[in-house]
């Protein structure tokens, strides 16, 4: 997860660099960058249920600059309780914006995928011992969000929105005791940031550069 987010502000300055090695190039040129519709946006994103990850998007020429797919991947642990994950969360779709510069308020339709491997510790057996085990949990939902993102070469943005999604209310899995025996258990889901009975809620801030 480090190597990721250390990479991804690499990649970030670099560009940047890159950027105003460009500027200076074209010094004698009438400077229009305050008005060009910036295509490209890196960035990152803080929030829920991605906690910390990358961002990309990329504003069409379709009706006036409106329309911009976009793609956020992100990778945590995350120990809740007696269970310890290993999460990533995927989110792919596309924002239509209210004005025509690829900036400012918009609306987001797409999808999302929560992945989550979960490990429960300290399990209570019928047979009187405690044991261990481990299960998958995969959540698939349908989002729709608004949000506001700043013009510039830096810049800013918020969101805040929804997954509709089929989420269980329980887990049931095999655990395993020190002595070896197994029992197949049934466990409560643990409290994840931002997944809810019917969903999972997106909020988030974000920063990065376009160009």
């Amino acid at each position: 997860m480090i190597k990721r987010i250390t990479f991804l502000i690499f990649l970030l300055l670099s560009i940047n660099l890159i950027a105003q090695n460009e500027e200076l190039d074209s010094s004698q040129v009438v400077d229009t960058t305050d008005t060009a519709i910036k295509r490209i946006s890196l960035g990152l994103k803080i929030g829920i249920p991605n906690i910390i990850g990358g961002a990309v998007e990329g504003v069409l020429p379709m009706l006036g600059n409106r329309i911009a797919p976009y793609f956020n991947l992100s990778g945590f642990n995350l120990d809740i309780d007696n269970v310890s994950s290993e999460m990533s969360y995927t989110e792919f779709g596309s924002k239509i914006y209210f004005g025509n510069k690829g900036n400012g308020f918009f609306v987001g339709l797409g999808s999302s995928k929560f992945s989550s491997s979960l490990n429960f510790k300290d399990l209570s057996l019928d047979f009187g011992e405690t044991g261990t085990g481990s299960v998958d949990l995969d959540i698939n939902t349908f989002i729709i969000k608004l949000g506001a993102k700043t013009g510039g070469r830096i810049y800013f943005n918020f969101e805040l929105g929804y997954g509709v999604g089929s989420i269980p209310d329980e887990l049931k899995f095999q655990a395993t005791s020190s002595t070896g025996r197994t029992e197949y258990t049934t466990e409560k889901i643990p409290n994840i940031p931002g997944v809810t009975e019917g969903g999972i809620l997106i909020g988030n801030v974000g920063f990065g550069i376009s160009f």
